[in-house]
């Protein structure tokens, strides 16, 4: 009986944290200007963190920017986030991100994504893909909360870098690998 019991409320607080991920395709969608302007406060965000990470912004070919990924799960798990694309400095592209998991993946939390395309190459290869997928389309560096710093900005030979910052909550599993990136018409 206790073991059921166990069982069960294992069960609705699984539900309960994934529940409001695996929705977030349609709960969540923002218009482009929101989009936008969260996307810029998110990566200034960034910059002022870490000012090496602004010095790769400025070499960077094309920056995607996600202000808020939501991820969460019990076992099962996913995630979503929408973003923007800029290149020469303009809005070129909205872009969602999505993942899922099965496994060992505990909690909920948020954060913002900041992707660095450094190469024209890079850029390219994402743009033109149906799908960009971290780890099978590309590698993405990921660069951990303030430690851009101990990146050498004029010899970072890497063609994707990515940061992951501004995280609430608590999460056993946060990485770039198996996020899907979609671009989408806003």
């Amino acid at each position: 009986m206790i073991r059921h019991t166990l069982f069960a409320a294992a069960t609705v607080m699984a539900l309960g944290i994934a529940a409001p991920v695996m929705t977030a395709p349609v709960a969540m969608a923002a218009p482009a200007a929101q989009i936008r302007n969260d996307a810029e406060a998110a990566l200034t965000r960034l910059y002022n963190q870490d000012t090496a990470a602004r010095a790769l912004g400025r070499k960077a070919k094309g920056i995607l920017v996600f202000p808020e990924v939501t991820k969460g799960g019990v076992g099962i798990g996913g995630s979503y986030g929408e973003g923007v694309l800029y290149a020469g400095g303009k809005a070129v592209d909205y872009y969602s991100i999505g993942s899922g998991s099965l496994g060992l993946t505990l909690g909920a939390q948020s954060f913002s994504q900041v992707i660095m395309f450094m190469t024209d190459d890079a850029l390219r290869a994402f743009r033109t893909s149906k799908g960009w997928e971290a780890g099978v389309d590309g590698s993405v560096v990921a660069i951990k909360d303030g430690a851009a710093a101990s990146a050498d900005t004029t010899t970072m030979d890497e063609p994707v870098v990515g940061f992951m910052f501004n995280q609430t909550g608590l999460m056993f599993d946060a990485s770039f690998g198996g996020s899907k990136y979609t671009r989408i018409r806003r």
